[in-house]
């Protein structure tokens, strides 16, 4: 059963964090954001829909790294009930994604709480004072369509914020598995 991610709340600012990429390396939110925008993607592994959009996303985010819009994707699952998501699956699934773009490890599950991420993907659009302007889905492409015109929503919208600083009114939201919180012992 998918879960929706609620769009019904934007203006607030992104809030800071500091995580272990999958180079190695802790990075933070101000090293990574984009100087026209900066989106945020709560996906992981083994998501049935992260694996539906990744090469899309990995392409959006080639296509927004031109308008110097950057892409952060963070990883926040339970890795221990779930190893499909750990830290040495996240380098497999990004190489096999061409992923240009951080793949940031959540392993307390702080940051994902601080956004209210509830699923993956769930996907947050900054403007380029990481004020959230757009919380909606990839594009139009979804699990099962066999349409062939794909309408590229969160493009579009990054581009009316580097451009306007706002988003597009109508947002249609994210949806996908639930984030597989850890149980308190």
């Amino acid at each position: 059963m998918p879960v929706n991610a609620t769009n019904d709340k934007l203006g607030w600012l992104a809030p800071s964090f500091n995580l272990l990429d999958i180079s190695e390396n802790y990075i933070s939110l101000d090293q990574l954001k984009g100087d026209n925008g900066t989106v945020i993607a709560f996906i992981c592994n083994h998501c049935p829909y992260v694996i539906a959009i990744a090469d899309r996303l990995s392409f959006e985010a080639k296509e927004l790294k031109k308008l110097s819009i950057n892409m952060i994707a963070i990883m926040s699952n339970d890795a221990e009930q779930y190893p499909e998501d750990s830290f040495d699956n996240m380098k497999l699934f990004a190489k096999k994604y061409d992923f240009e773009f951080s793949y940031l490890y959540d392993e307390t599950q702080e940051v994902a709480k601080s956004y209210g991420a509830v699923c993956t993907p769930d996907i947050f659009g900054f403007n380029s004072s990481l004020e959230l302007m757009y919380r909606g889905r990839i594009d139009s492409g979804v699990m099962n369509s066999d349409t062939k015109k794909i309408d590229r929503e969160l493009f579009f919208a990054m581009n009316k914020i580097k451009n306007e600083g706002v988003g597009p009114i109508g947002q249609l939201n994210s949806f996908g598995c639930s984030i597989k919180w850890k149980t308190n012992e």
